[in-house]
C-alpha cells in the first residue's frame, strides 16, 4: 500500500504524517491489519529495536474520588465494587514497589486518586519517593496524582521524581461530554507544568469511549504537540457502576490499528500498552508488541491484569527483550531533552471539523463482563500483587 510506504518513510524521519493519513489507517480493513502492523513495526524497531519497558502501578490512595470522569471507576458516585483506602504509609508503597521490580519493572508509577494533590499530599509522596529510590537506586519513578498546583512539580522533582503522568484522555471537542469538574485546558497545564519542572511528561488517551475516529486522531495528534516522552494507550474497560459500563466498542483488530496510528503519529516516543489490553487484545496481545515499547506489568489501579510471569512468557515467545534497568528508553535524539518541552519537525496539522458518528458496537461484539476483574490484591490489601 502506497499509504504505508509513505508512512513508514516519514516514521523513518520522524516526520509527522498528515491527519488525513493518520484517519486512513484507522479506516484500513481487517484484510490489510498485518500489513498496518508489520509497517507501523519498522517504525517502532528502527526507534526501539526490540526491547519492551516494564512499568508497575502502585494505587497510593484508591476511590473516593471528586472528579465525575465517566470512564473511571473511582469517580464520584461510582458504584463499582473496587477497593477503597486512603494513603499507603511509604513503608506500604515501597514494599508494594519492590514486587514490580523484582519482576523486572524499570519504572515505579505512584496514582492517587483525587483532583490534585494538596502541599500535604506532595510532602507524602515526597517522602514516599525517597523510600522507594532508598531502596531502588536505579528505578524511575513516575507520579500522577491529578492537576497540579504552581509550585509541586518542583516539590516533586527535588523529592526524586523522574517523570509525570496526567493524561489528556480524550479530544478537546469532546472531553465535556466525559467529565464536568474540570477541563482539557487544566489537563494540558498540568502536563506543561511538569516539563517546565524537568519532569519527563507523559500523556495519553483512552480509547473506546464512543469517540469518532477524528477524536481519535485529534487527541493524539495535540498529544504529539505537547511533546510527551511516554504516551499510555489506555482502552476503557467498562467497569460496572459507572456510566460507561455499556460502552463496549473496541475489537481486537480495532486496537491495534489505534496503536499503530499512534505509532506513525509518535514515531520515536515511547508508546506503552496501558489499561484494557487484556480484556480487548486479548490473544492478539502479542500483536501489539510490534508496535508498542512499554507495558504494564500486573494489575491495574481497580482492575486485574495478566499475572507478571504470563507478561514476560508473552514477550520471550513473541521474539522481545525486557529492557534493562542500564538501558536509556529514547532514542539518543529525545534522551538528551527529556523532560523538557521540545519538538518534532511537522509541526501540527489543523485539526478541522470533520463530523463523524460514533461507532457503534458491531453486531456481534457483546460485553464481557468476564473478562473484567476488580483488583483484590496488591497495594492496600493483604494479599502479594501478581508482579
Amino acid at each position: 500500500m502506497d499509504l504505508l510506504n509513505t508512512l513508514v518513510e516519514k516514521g523513518l524521519r520522524r516526520e509527522l504524517p498528515t491527519r488525513d493519513e493518520a484517519l486512513a489507517v484507522l479506516a484500513t480493513s481487517d484484510d490489510e491489519l498485518l500489513d498496518v502492523v508489520a509497517a507501523a513495526g519498522k517504525v517502532r524497531r528502527q526507534w526501539f529495536g526490540r526491547r519492551v519497558k516494564l512499568n508497575y502501578l502502585v494505587n497510593l490512595k484508591s476511590g473516593l474520588c471528586p472528579e465525575d470522569c465517566s470512564y473511571c471507576s473511582q469517580r464520584l458516585g461510582s458504584k463499582a465494587e473496587i477497593l477503597k483506602y486512603t494513603w499507603l504509609k511509604p513503608d506500604e508503597a515501597k514494599k508494594a514497589a519492590a514486587a514490580g521490580v523484582a519482576g523486572g519493572a524499570k519504572r515505579v508509577c505512584l496514582v492517587a486518586s483525587g483532583r490534585g494533590p494538596t502541599d500535604r499530599d506532595v510532602d507524602r509522596v515526597s517522602q514516599t519517593i525517597e523510600a522507594i529510590k532508598e531502596q531502588h537506586e536505579g528505578v524511575e519513578v513516575c507520579a500522577c496524582l491529578g492537576l497540579l498546583s504552581e509550585g509541586q512539580a518542583d516539590r516533586l522533582r527535588s523529592a526524586g521524581a523522574d517523570a509525570y503522568n496526567h493524561n489528556l484522555n480524550t479530544s478537546e471537542g469532546t472531553y465535556g461530554d466525559i467529565t464536568t469538574t474540570h477541563t482539557y485546558a487544566d489537563r494540558v497545564d498540568t502536563v506543561q507544568q511538569a516539563q517546565a519542572a524537568g519532569l519527563s511528561a507523559c500523556s495519553g488517551l483512552i480509547a473506546g469511549m464512543g469517540e469518532a475516529d477524528a477524536d481519535l486522531v485529534d487527541v493524539v495528534f495535540s498529544l504529539r504537540e505537547l511533546d510527551p516522552d511516554s504516551v499510555p494507550v489506555n482502552f476503557l474497560i467498562p467497569m460496572e457502576g459507572t456510566p460507561l459500563a455499556k460502552d463496549w466498542h473496541l475489537t481486537p483488530q480495532r486496537c491495534l490499528r489505534i496503536l499503530a496510528m499512534v505509532r506513525f503519529v509518535c514515531p520515536d516516543v515511547e508508546v506503552r500498552l496501558a489499561g484494557g489490553r487484556e480484556v480487548h487484545l486479548r490473544s492478539m496481545q502479542p500483536l501489539a508488541l510490534h508496535l508498542v515499547n512499554s507495558i504494564f506489568l500486573g494489575d491495574y489501579l481497580t482492575s486485574e491484569g495478566q499475572s507478571g510471569r504470563t507478561d514476560l512468557d508473552m514477550i520471550a515467545d513473541a521474539g522481545f527483550e525486557v529492557e534493562g534497568a542500564a538501558t536509556t528508553t529514547l532514542p539518543g535524539h529525545r534522551a538528551q531533552t527529556a523532560g523538557g518541552c521540545g519538538s518534532h519537525e511537522g509541526g501540527h496539522a489543523p485539526c478541522g471539523d470533520t463530523a463523524e458518528i460514533a461507532p457503534e458496537p458491531s453486531e456481534g461484539l457483546t460485553a464481557r463482563t468476564d473478562l473484567v476483574a476488580i483488583r483484590r490484591r496488591g497495594a492496600g490489601t493483604d494479599l502479594a500483587p501478581n508482579a
